[in-house]
């Protein structure tokens, strides 16, 4: 009988040393991701870097014509009050730049799917259905490269 159960016990405490490393792995890495920190804040006269990218959408105020919109992808920026994190826990990552002029679209069409770097002048989260960003930048000026 005391071999049966030396032989039972070796068993269970082999099983105990095999999956202790597995279960202590599984305690470390639960599958959720760290908690995100909030984006640092940009206000107005600040610069915003990141890859630029064009989409063709329909603009509802003009009868449905195609028309280029340009978006910024970058880290997550908090925006000042009243709009502050765009319902988001860091912040908006996509800037849509809002072009006021022929001249502005023209410039940005030579950066697409490059760096760039803008300095922001008016700055909102993105409000209006059909808007592909999560924040709107409504004025602002391309940097130049040094």
């Amino acid at each position: 009988m005391t071999k049966l159960f030396a032989t039972r016990f070796a068993l269970v405490a082999t099983m105990l040393l095999l999956a202790a490393p597995a279960i202590a792995a599984q305690q470390e890495d639960d599958g959720a991701p760290p908690p995100s920190k909030p984006g640092k804040p940009i206000s107005a006269g600040e610069v915003l870097s990141g890859e630029l990218n064009a989409m063709k959408v329909r603009d509802v105020k003009n009868a449905g014509k195609r028309i280029a919109m340009y978006q910024i992808t970058s880290e997550p920026r908090r925006l000042p009050a009243p709009n502050g994190l765009c319902d988001l826990e860091t912040g908006p990552e996509t800037f849509q730049l809002v072009t006021s002029s022929n001249a502005q679209a023209s410039q940005l069409k030579s950066f697409v799917g490059k760096e760039i770097s803008v300095k922001v002048d008016e700055v909102a989260c993105a409000s209006d259905p059909g808007q592909m960003s999560e924040a709107v930048v409504t004025k602002w000026s391309l940097v130049k490269k040094q």
